[in-house]
């Protein structure tokens, strides 16, 4: 099976003087093409899911591949065509906004001239092209997630993980964004993740719920609204509030 898969996850954090915490609990999912929303309340685990999936934690079971790529065997292959946005971004002090998101191209092995070409073409993606020249970090907060969603865009890979990118953005900003979605989710896989059922509209394809450690929905975004009774005024709120009321 082809795109990216999470098969048996399983995932503790220990707890000093507490025994380990179990996050994710035999965890299979195979992402669909596409953007899907990864939703779940606060602390549900959906970071943890998202840096798994990056190879920016190790599972402490199972195994994430993309293709024939295994991640812990083939790593450096595995993230060329992964991109991750961590919840928490913040710019190296001393870089420019261009410099920045070149050097996350460089990290992903893109050469000096692709990947300050590649910076060039993602600013102007999330419309930060005429502060390229700034120090990044002295932007805003808003301003700095769109440099760290540049940084995710800049070495064109195929999967694209974002942790709740949209905190900090204003209303047009997120209006932006859900337009750019539709973009680079025509060809590719986007998984993003937010506790906010307002933030979910047509922009998505798919939902997936993480719940209780383990997906407890993964299906196509007007099948989870029809979760919802008939009627209902915000239907994605409340098919997500009666799927985990019943899951408790």
């Amino acid at each position: 099976m082809n795109g990216l898969q999470l098969r048996d996850i399983t995932f503790s954090y220990r707890r000093k003087g507490q025994g380990e915490l179990a996050v994710l609990q035999h965890l299979t999912w195979h992402v669909p093409t596409g953007v899907t929303a990864l939703l779940g309340i606060n602390g549900a685990g959906k970071s943890t899911l998202l840096s798994i999936g990056a190879t920016a934690l190790m599972a402490k079971g199972g195994k994430v591949s993309l293709n024939e790529l295994d991640s812990h065997e083939q790593q450096t292959q595995f993230r060329t065509r992964v991109a991750w946005m961590p919840q928490q971004y913040r710019a190296a002090p001393g870089l420019t906004v261009r410099e920045q998101v070149a050097y996350s191209g460089w990290l992903k092995g893109m050469s000096r001239d692709d990947s300050w070409r590649g910076a060039t073409e993602a600013l102007a993606r999330v419309s930060l092209q005429d502060l390229a020249d700034r120090p990044a970090s002295e932007l805003s907060g808003g301003q700095q997630r769109r440099v760290g969603l540049a940084s995710a865009l800049v070495h064109d890979a195929e999967v694209l993980l974002l942790d709740e990118p949209t905190s900090g953005l204003d209303p047009e900003q997120r209006a932006m964004f859900r337009e750019l979605l539709v973009k680079i989710g025509a060809d590719r896989t986007v998984v993003v993740s937010t506790h906010d059922t307002g933030e979910i509209t047509n922009a998505y394809q798919h939902v997936a719920v993480l719940h209780a450690g383990n997906i407890a929905f993964d299906g196509a975004l007007r099948d989870f609204a029809a979760r919802a009774p008939a009627g209902s005024e915000r239907p994605i709120e409340t098919a997500f509030l009666t799927l985990i009321a019943g899951s408790k």
